[in-house]
């Protein structure tokens, strides 16, 4: 099925007519529209199932950003956030992005570390090389664990020992399990394994096995964005191409150099990828600790993005960070609105998904940074705030609309403002 992600006037329909539109362009039968439109998709049988102490269930707003094209397919892309102009900064940067080719992505093999720690070890460095030198027989070992894995073509593939000689508690050993887990985000399967080669470590080292677990700094699966847009296509009114291209280059150094300014700089490339995250039951904060991480992994806290002008002075921007995301397992099996979210993005594999992800924050970052360097972050943000705000003051309908005009127009948006804009109208 070939689709068209750029989704005209999809801002000026209401909520059914935009359902309506999905529902003509994906094809989606009526249990996947009844999913959408009726409130409480999560039985709550099913809730139950998945967490503990359940007393009920929790909505978020559940949009689809528009215009995404990756690496030359059409891509609707379901997000679930509560933050105004996420969902419409990130459509219009797909846009431009789309006007010069769209999005380019790759991605390395789904491959995911468990950690075993060793203590009470005398001789680590040694230690270490015995470890290496049964290399095989831990390989084999944890394999034993996970025929299925290793029937879909994954697996364990090798070992790294990491040496601590010198810790508050002693020298300590840390063997990491390599382990290729496919298209599940991989938490159990590499914690199964960790747990199954423990007692073989300890017999190698005479040491002492303590913690069995995955590490979230998932660096060797990584997912990867390219895009590369002329100045003309970053033009506004006010401002000439080059000019916006200039202004992203600065305020992206910025954040390569000032941790301060890259916390916020890498909240914005997260707040395009963890509605997707969401969106799709995947463990959104296991993205978000590998996201930091990765972000200091040389020894400074910076930009997970970059930004440069190439040879034509074309602006091109990159984003390479670990992305652990599975299509089973999980959420991702047992919500419903996680498994439409899945066939409504159309992937087939763990890494397509995670490609998307990393598309959908090169453009936020990209929509983040043309609005600070040139008219601020505010004016764009305003009206979608002031909806918000409408709504807090108790605005419905055709008082909606209203309202946020007015304030908008007047550049005043706050509560205490809706509020006496609205009692003038409803007055008699």
């Amino acid at each position: 099925m070939s689709i068209d992600s750029r989704l005209p006037m999809f801002r000026a329909m209401s909520p059914a007519e935009r359902l309506s539109h999905l529902q003509d362009a994906l094809e989606l039968p009526q249990a996947d529209v009844a999913l959408l439109r009726d409130a409480g998709a999560l039985p709550l049988d099913i809730a139950d199932g998945m967490i503990e102490n359940v007393i009920g269930t929790f909505e978020l707003p559940y949009a689809v950003a528009s215009n995404f094209q990756i690496n030359g397919r059409d891509v609707i892309v379901p997000l679930v956030v509560e933050e105004p102009s996420v969902v419409a900064a990130a459509s219009f940067m797909a846009k431009l992005a789309r006007e010069a080719g769209g999005f380019k992505t790759s991605s390395s093999l789904p491959l995911m570390r468990a950690q075993v720690q060793i203590v009470e070890v005398a001789d680590p460095f040694n230690a270490r090389l015995s470890l290496l030198r049964h290399k095989d027989e831990i390989i084999e070992l944890a394999n034993r664990k996970d025929q299925l894995l290793n029937s879909l073509g994954g697996g364990c593939r090798d070992i790294e020992v990491h040496t601590f000689a010198q810790s508050p508690r002693g020298p300590m050993l840390v063997a990491h399990l390599i382990v290729d887990v496919r298209d599940a985000m991989g938490a159990n399967t590499v914690n199964t394994m960790a747990e199954a080669v423990a007692p073989l470590l300890e017999e190698i080292t005479g040491g002492k096995v303590r913690l069995r677990i995955l590490s979230n700094l998932a660096d060797l699966r990584l997912a990867r964005a390219q895009v590369r847009i002329a100045p003309e296509l970053l033009s506004t009114g006010a401002y000439t191409g080059e000019a916006v291209i200039e202004g992203i280059l600065d305020a992206y150094n910025f954040a390569v150099v000032d941790p301060y300014r890259a916390a916020t700089h890498n909240k914005g490339i997260m707040n395009g990828i963890d509605p997707l995250i969401v969106a799709t039951g995947n463990d959104w904060r296991a993205v978000e600790a590998g996201a930091h991480a990765y972000a200091c992994r040389n020894g400074h806290y910076g930009s997970l993005t970059t930004w440069e002008k190439d040879s034509q002075g074309h602006l091109v921007g990159t984003l390479e960070m670990p992305m652990p995301v599975g299509l089973v397992g999980g959420a991702t099996k047992t919500h419903p609105l996680a498994q439409l979210s899945l066939r409504i993005l159309g992937v087939k594999t763990a890494q397509e998904l995670a490609e998307i992800a990393v598309a959908v924050g090169l453009a936020q970052n990209l929509g983040a940074l043309r609005a600070l360097s040139t008219e601020g972050i505010q004016r764009g943000h305003m009206a979608l705030h002031a909806r918000n705000i409408a709504l807090s003051a108790g605005a419905r309908g055709d008082e909606l609309n209203w309202l946020v005009k007015q304030m908008v127009e007047a550049r005043d948006v706050r509560a205490d403002k809706a509020a006496e804009l609205l009692k003038h109208k409803r007055a008699p």
